[in-house]
Formats: structure tokens, sequence, C-alpha cells
């Protein structure tokens, strides 16, 4: 992998993984357009990075980190379910990540739903709950399904959280939130897996993993403070084309037998 390959899958992760189109389904494309292969290292890297993502959270909510232990153990409530399952079905969910076409149909089925979510949610717009602690775990249960390969965790918990009457503003921030150990430990477990197999890397590898982290963060940044001003005026359905036409894509590319990278 080049540094301009790395950077690219960097800017692909700041943008995609908080927006509820799927981070998996892009990287497939991306991956695949520029050839790279499917190593250890690069299947690594394109966890490792989320590292960069995770901390534009942090910075952009600072304020939220800081405020009260209260706000870490409803986040530790919603992030039991995909912890405990999520090790419990992580063969069950590896066998998933190799199927490219279960990718296509999950961004199609996912973005033909989305054109209707505003309507179905509608009467949360003039919302002001906040989130308690069955709520935390009910929109945790919901990250469950962000589990299978092209949903988007991003859009499983932010669907979770309208379905517990939260405006979409609330409801996208909470998602943000809840990346936070759900990605640091995705890392963690990654990273851990790569060594373990044996596995090492060297002066370039780190320098990929720099560059990459910090493009993640700054692209993160952009996409977020974005996205939330999108989804509060526009709503999901333009997601729900975008979503339909990548699944689209990615479903013909497939039946076409042109080579799709899983990474």
């Amino acid at each position: 992998m080049s540094i301009l390959q790395a950077i690219i899958l960097a800017i692909i992760e700041g943008v995609t993984e908080f927006l509820p189109i799927s981070s998996t389904g892009h990287m497939i494309i991306g991956s695949s357009l520029m050839g790279i292969g499917t190593d250890p290292f690069v299947k690594m890297f394109t966890v490792a990075i989320q590292l960069g993502a995770i901390l534009s959270v942090i910075v952009l909510y600072w304020k939220r980190f800081f405020q009260s232990f209260d706000f870490y153990y409803k986040l530790v409530v919603a992030f039991l379910p995909v912890a405990i399952l999520g090790l419990l079905l992580n063969d069950f969910i590896d066998a998933l990540l190799e199927r490219v076409d279960v990718v296509g149909y999950t961004l199609l089925l996912g973005g033909i739903f989305f054109l209707f979510i505003d309507k179905i949610f509608k009467d949360n717009e003039n919302s002001t709950k906040e989130i308690d602690y069955p709520t935390a775990f009910k929109v945790g249960a919901f990250q469950l399904f962000g589990l299978i390969p092209g949903m988007s965790r991003s859009a499983a918990t932010i669907i979770g959280g309208m379905t517990q009457k939260l405006n979409k503003k609330t409801a996208a921030e909470f998602s943000f939130f809840l990346a936070v150990p759900t990605m640091a430990g995705a890392t963690f477990i990654k990273m851990l897996k790569f060594f373990m197999d044996g596995n090492n890397f060297g002066s370039h590898e780190i320098t990929l993993l720099a560059v990459g982290n910090v493009v993640a963060f700054v692209v993160a940044i952009l996409a977020i403070k974005s996205f939330i001003t999108f989804l509060t005026r526009y709503g999901f359905k333009l997601f729900g084309y975008y979503r339909i036409v990548l699944g689209i894509l990615i479903l013909v590319l497939y039946y076409l037998n042109v080579g799709l990278t899983i990474i």
C-alpha cells in the first residue's frame, strides 16, 4: 500500500464512518478500484484508522466527555449488547464479511427503508426526550444490526434512537458517542489478532498508520459537523437514494464477476 492509497482509504473512512451509508461498502469500492490487496496489514489498517475518527468525536464533544460519570455509565450500558453478542457471533460476522453480495443487498434494502424513515418518525421532530439508561440499552441493542456488513453502525444506532422517541440530532450525537467504545474495542481486537498471528510491520507501515489516522481525524471532524446540519435540515431520503445506487452498483459488479475486494 502506498501513502496515497492510505490517504484515500482514510478519507473514505473519515467521511463514511459516521454517516448512515456503510463504510464497508465504500472500502470495497475504493480498495478494488485502487487494486489494494487483502494482506493482514491492509485489513488491520482499515480498522486501526478508526482511532483517528474516534478522536474527532472526543475533540468535537469534549465537554460531554468531561461532564459527569453518568455519561460514561450510559455508554457502558449501551455498549454491553454488542460487546457480549459481538464476541459470541464473531465467526458468523467474519463469514458475512467475506460476502460482497451481502453488503450490496444490505445497502439496497436499507436504502429503500431510508426513503420512509422521516415519515415514520415525523412525530419525533419536536421531541425533547433525553437519554436515560433503558434508552441507552435499547439503542445499544440496535447497534447489533450494525454488525451486518453494509448496514452501517451509524444507521442502526440512529434509527434505534429514533424508535425511542429521540429527535434526529440527539439520536445522531449519541450514535457518535457510542462509536467511541465500540470502535476502540474493535480496533484493539483487530490489532491484537494481527500481532498474535505473528505479523509485524516496519517504518513504512508505521508511517501509513500515522498518516491514515491524521487524515481520518480531520475528515471525520468535517463530516460530523456537516452531517448534523444536513440531517436536521433534509432528513434521510437522500442517504436512501445514495445507498440504493451504491448497493445496485456493488451487486452489478459482483454478478458480472468484476473483482471486488473485501478488506
